[in-house]
């Protein structure tokens, strides 16, 4: 994992974590670590329900989107929308290495 704090970008390889219900919301989780360092630094800039905006690149695809912090695993939570998983052939219990660039 490279860490890049002044230019605020981090890159992560994580395996996709699918939370149940009818929704079936996909999650890229943040590494503990790496997630208790980003709330130390950028915390303050949370916005509603503690969220932090990033631009997000996997690959060849860049969006903007916000990481949310999530009680039960202790870390930040980045959510992949279908569309986006679409794009790039991203599946349940593919691990995935992206780069987040807080804002």
């Amino acid at each position: 994992m490279k860490i890049q704090t002044l230019n605020r970008i981090f890159t992560f390889t994580s395996k996709i974590v699918v939370y149940p219900g009818a929704a079936a919301w996909h999650f890229l989780p943040i590494p503990r670590k790496e997630g208790a360092e980003i709330k130390e630094k950028f915390g303050k800039r949370a916005r509603g329900w503690g969220s932090l905006p990033v631009t997000v690149t996997i690959g060849k695809l860049k969006w903007d989107t916000s990481i949310f912090p999530d009680k039960k695993s202790g870390t930040y939570l980045l959510p992949l929308k279908a569309q986006i998983r679409k794009k790039g052939e991203i599946y349940d219990e593919d691990t995935v290495t992206f780069v987040l660039k807080l804002k």
